[in-house]
């Protein structure tokens, strides 16, 4: 027996027909946002707050301990403080460039958003809707099979 769509009775039509406008809604959807970064090497990473004084750390500073992490690593490969120094540079470097993204959505008309927004979601829902069983005379796979057990 000819199933359709995630093997349900669902139509194969809807399937691909959901697929496409949801496809074609998000990529329209995310080629208008915008990313851009202010990461650089005097670019303030993170404040620390003592007594009312702030300290600034920059991204530079954060590579004087990963300068001697890995120096530490060359003379010997065991040393743990090396690899600390090394990892947590790393990882405070990664940190500090993903919190530095900014996300924006470019100008557009009310018009292209609801174009967008309405090929996206609904292409999601008639994607969704196809795997769903539309004829309740023809079964799922899930419902043949309990019906065959008993």
């Amino acid at each position: 027996m000819l199933k359709g769509a995630g093997g349900t009775s669902g139509g194969f039509g809807q399937f691909f027909l959901g697929l496409v406008m949801m496809c074609g809604g998000f990529y329209l959807l995310l080629n208008a946002i915008t990313v851009t970064s202010s990461f650089g090497m005097g670019m303030r990473l993170y404040v620390f707050s003592a007594m009312g004084n702030a300290f600034n750390i920059t991204s530079g500073m954060i590579m004087i301990p990963f300068m001697f992490g890995v120096g530490l690593i060359f003379y010997n490969g065991r040393n743990y403080l090396g690899w600390i120094l090394t990892l947590g540079s790393i990882a405070a470097l990664i940190f500090g460039v993903i919190s530095s993204i900014r996300f924006s959505m470019r100008t557009m008309t009310s018009f292209d958003l609801i174009v967008i927004l309405v090929l996206a979601i609904g292409g999601l829902g008639l994607f969704l809707r196809s795997l769903k069983a539309l004829d309740k005379s023809l079964p799922d796979e899930a419902q043949e099979k309990l019906v065959n057990r008993k």
